[in-house]
């Protein structure tokens, strides 16, 4: 899998982490001061990429957690068959078929962006 590790206190709003095996995009984190003999913790609100759902998770600031690695590359639409197209990696020419999400609309020939995220590819538009 694509991931590294990060201190939860270096993570921002807008970063990514991973919680319950879902790759997701921080919305909130809120720190709580240190008591007298305890650490500082923080609350890490976060949207799945993948599906959408929201997730939290409670750790101490110093604490290490798992980021996935995001990368973003290009494709060109071969062909789009029903919710389903055929794409083309303008990097390694590889070719593959990916599911087309509901807020997308594409055609044959576009070139698209896409994001390869723990081993899964997710689309979208390329303006």
């Amino acid at each position: 899998m694509n991931t590294t590790f990060e201190e939860v206190g270096k993570l921002r709003k807008g970063r990514y982490i991973i919680i319950d095996n879902h790759p997701c995009r921080i919305s909130d984190i809120q720190t709580s001061a240190p008591g007298k003999h305890g650490h500082a913790k923080s609350r890490i609100t976060a949207t799945s990429i993948f599906d959408g759902s929201k997730k939290g998770t409670l750790k101490p600031g110093d604490a290490k957690v798992e980021v996935p690695i995001v990368e973003k590359r290009q494709a060109q639409v071969l062909s789009v068959s029903g919710k389903t197209a055929q794409l083309m990696d303008l990097t390694s020419y590889e070719t593959f078929d990916s599911e087309i999400p509901k807020s997308l609309t594409i055609k044959g020939g576009e070139t698209i962006f896409f994001w390869i995220i723990m081993d899964r590819r997710l689309l979208e538009r390329s303006d």
